[in-house]
């Protein structure tokens, strides 16, 4: 019988150091048999399993730490003797992967390579350096995720379909344009001469017999939003909530803001004194600087936020970036969830539980509370339509007005935002 060697935690994993001499240090973590930490002189540290495959005495690397966490390095190491029950050597199996993966790119081009070649070649002649950035970023964000390790002269249409279609119902306007950002790549890569045959990606006489078209779908640019009369509500539901990213939901909330712009809020874009976020015009949709009013409740929350030495970012991730955009979503899919699940459970209709938009019945998502914010401007208030739509950072006004106008109500703005936040109950 192998030694049984106590399981470690992640705190004593992290604790564990060097002992100053001689090579390469290995340490049992337990949990799995024959898994240690190795640690070098130098302080690197990685995950190595050693076991027998065959008759060979193995160290089969799983990768670095922290990167590879203990609980990941635990079930990769279970994974690799299941292998190795089976008769297989994990070390040979992964270069027979390699291998192959590289002779595959050897014969052509994949699409994350042409995405890149195209984009090098081709994106100079968008107007500013945000559309290029928007333009990338979708192809990154829903494309490259599904397709962007196949060669370009093996994709079809349907793997067109599993980018496009969890996305075409629910964000038309922008599935639209990743379609026609594909075709253009697949175009150039054809003319490049790395794929032959039709474009895939192909609107007409293509995608347009499998995919309803994007101007008959209901409600294709209206974002679902909470409703005004549970409005309070919700948002009463959001405060209880602990975590940053139900902080940086309740601040988009109250300065009626995009969340990108929350997101990406750093600390020296805050006056914290003046109560005032000027964001710059590179972070903005309409690439002009946006100054926001900060009300009482969202300074409060700012104020309470940590400052991270390793990060800009007032809002950031766990490991220091910027929060990504399923931060947001997944706090407000918590809420409906919760709400649904409260409905079963006193025999009301699951259906039309929780936060759900008054028209389609869609639940609510952060993008929505912008709407829910401009209804209330306008069927509640008599505040001037421009205020909300400034608020909103979206264009007033044609382009002599714009040109001729200087200011962007700030003052009377910071007052409104007020009244916004006593509505939502917290001012």
């Amino acid at each position: 019988m192998p030694k049984m060697v106590p399981e470690m935690s992640p705190i004593e994993v992290k604790r564990l150091t060097h002992p100053g001499k001689g090579r390469n240090a290995m340490f049992a973590v337990g949990g799995v048999s024959g898994l240690h930490l190795q640690i070098t002189p130098g302080g690197s540290r990685s995950w190595i399993l050693r076991a027998t495959v065959g008759a060979k005495r193995r160290d089969i690397g799983l990768g670095g730490y922290p990167d590879v966490t203990l609980a990941q390095a635990r079930e990769r190491a279970r994974e690799a003797k299941e292998q190795i029950w089976r008769g297989i050597d994990p070390i040979e199996e992964r270069k027979a992967v390699r291998a192959a993966l590289a002779a595959a790119q050897k014969r052509g081009l994949t699409f994350a390579d042409a995405f890149g070649k195209y984009a090098e070649a081709k994106l100079s002649e968008l107007g500013s350096d945000t559309d290029r950035t928007r333009w990338k970023s979708s192809v990154e964000r829903y494309a490259l995720p599904h397709i962007g390790a196949l060669l370009v002269n093996d994709l079809t249409v349907q793997d067109m379909l599993r980018v496009l279609e969890p996305v075409w119902h629910d964000k038309t306007e922008t599935a639209s344009r990743v379609r026609s950002r594909i075709e253009a790549i697949l175009s150039w890569a054809t003319v490049a001469g790395h794929r032959t045959g039709d474009n895939p990606a192909r609107w007409r006489g293509n995608l347009d017999a499998l995919l309803p078209k994007p101007g008959r779908i209901a409600d294709k640019d209206n974002q679902p939003a909470v409703t005004l009369d549970e409005a309070r509500p919700w948002f009463a539901a959001l405060r209880q909530r602990e975590g940053t990213g139900a902080k940086a939901l309740t601040v988009l909330t109250l300065c009626a803001s995009r969340s990108g712009e929350i997101r990406g809020m750093t600390w020296d874009e805050i006056d914290l004194d003046a109560g005032l976020w000027v964001i710059p015009a590179e972070r903005m949709k309409m690439d002009r600087e946006h100054r926001v009013p900060l009300t009482d409740p969202a300074l409060a929350i700012i104020h309470a936020m940590p400052r991270l030495a390793d990060t800009p970012f007032v809002f950031a991730a766990p490991r220091g970036g910027m929060l990504s955009d399923m931060t947001l979503s997944k706090v407000m899919r918590d809420m409906q969830e919760r709400a649904v699940k409260a409905a079963e459970k006193s025999g009301a209709d699951p259906d039309k539980a929780g936060w759900r938009d008054r028209r389609s019945g869609r639940p609510a998502v952060p993008h929505g509370l912008r709407s829910t914010f401009r209804d209330w401007a306008a069927e509640r208030t008599d505040y001037p339509r421009d205020m909300a739509e400034i608020a909103l950072a979206h264009k007033v006004g044609g382009e002599v007005e714009r040109a001729y106008r200087r200011g962007d109500m700030i003052e009377k703005r910071r007052a409104m935002m007020t009244d916004w936040a006593k509505f939502l109950g917290v001012a």
